[in-house]
């Protein structure tokens, strides 16, 4: 297993993503959205922050604590206009 490097929202933006998906299990994808689903209603109703596992483009490990805004279907949105690739996404706790 990889080192989880922890790392503030509003470093994110420097990071590069990579082009496939980190989970290729079509099962664990289909978990990471409905997680990821959750997590948007945990963060709108309750502000209800959440771990976000992902990994870059140079495989490197990162873990955020945030809470998610939006879920699109590229795209998840945090606060202050910070996007994280959803293919990048490990796991959602």
């Amino acid at each position: 297993m990889k080192t989880i490097i922890q790392i503030q929202k509003e470093n994110i933006p420097q990071l590069q993503f990579g082009k496939s998906d980190v989970l290729e299990n079509p099962e664990d994808q289909k978990k990471r959205m409905t997680d990821l689903y959750r997590s948007q209603t945990l963060g709108n109703l309750l502000q209800s922050k959440v771990k976000l596992t992902f990994e870059t483009s140079d495989q490197m490990v990162y873990q955020v604590e945030t809470t998610v805004w939006a879920v699109g279907t590229d795209f998840i949105s945090l606060k202050g206009g910070i996007f994280i690739l959803i293919r990048a996404i490990i796991a959602v706790d």
